[in-house]
């Protein structure tokens, strides 16, 4: 059954008046940005070579921007997102946890700006992947690294941040999400681009089903390179349920404060309000 919800949002972003906002600002580009603040919570974007992460997926609102962070035209019906994170524009796959649906997308927005949701979605993905209608919903967020880098290849190879920008940025025009490139190539620095441009991705709005994987929610602070730093941010939590959890990858061992188990979103919006007044930096939502 059709979610009346999803098509009550999917009618009010359609019906925006988007088309009198005038032309997008400039050619779509790779872009990263600055580290911002929203709702509390640091956000640091980067050039992600792999992103694969569990957490809490919303739905972008009927107040959209006309054009997304990259310059593209935003569009209600096209498959699309928005991202805190990663480098734009990327393609991800989106799996909702409660039904096991996932469908690829084109992330090209910034946001959502509320604590502990790790990617907005067009009303169109919400529906094919049957979001709740509370709009909120459990989900896995994984970048398919071929498809980027071929969008990369469409764009001119963005940078890739190690100790110093090693390449120039080259934008380049693009149709829709989802279209072939188009137009004249911008060189935005003097180091020249590759000269072979790889053709945009196309995305097909096909849905792959696995397994549901849902909940519970647990608020994870991530990070800290020596277990006794996480033990003495848990000491910080006023009792809070807590306790110390490795996490494996690259060249090191880094250690996460995990809080919970939480079977209702509110209450990990809760517990994630709780951790950020106790002056705790950058805490998340996660699914395990």
């Amino acid at each position: 059954m059709i979610n009346r919800y999803i098509l009550g949002i999917f009618a009010a972003l359609s019906s925006c008046a988007h088309q009198n906002a005038g032309p997008p600002p400039g050619p779509v580009s790779f872009t990263i940005g600055n580290p911002y603040q929203a709702g509390g919570e640091w956000r640091y974007p980067r050039d992600y070579n792999s992103y694969d992460v569990t957490g809490l997926s919303t739905v972008i609102g009927p107040n959209a921007p006309a054009y997304t962070a990259d310059n593209e035209a935003y569009d209600a019906e096209a498959l699309a997102a928005a991202s805190p994170v990663l480098q734009l524009p990327c393609i991800v796959t989106i799996t909702n946890l409660v039904n096991g649906h996932a469908v690829e997308v084109r992330v090209n927005g910034r946001g959502p700006d509320i604590p502990g949701r790790i990617i907005a979605v067009t009303p169109r993905v919400a529906k094919l992947l049957d979001y709740p209608r509370g709009g909120v919903v459990e989900v896995e967020v994984k970048l398919n690294t071929t498809a980027t880098a071929a969008l990369d290849g469409a764009l001119g190879q963005g940078p890739k941040m190690t100790a110093a920008p090693e390449a120039g940025i080259t934008a380049q025009s693009l149709g829709p999400p989802g279209s072939a490139a188009t137009g004249s190539t911008q060189n935005l620095t003097p180091v020249a681009a590759s000269s072979s441009a790889a053709p945009a991705v196309q995305l097909t709005g096909e849905i792959s089903v696995s397994a549901p994987a849902p909940g519970p929610l647990f608020v994870q602070i991530p990070g800290f390179g020596r277990p006794w730093d996480a033990h003495q941010a848990a000491q910080r939590l006023g009792g809070m349920p807590s306790r110390i959890v490795p996490q494996f990858g690259g060249d090191r061992t880094l250690y996460a404060v995990n809080i919970g188990p939480y079977h209702s979103v509110a209450d990990a919006d809760a517990a994630l309000r709780q951790v950020l007044d106790q002056g705790v930096p950058d805490p998340e939502i996660i699914v395990r």
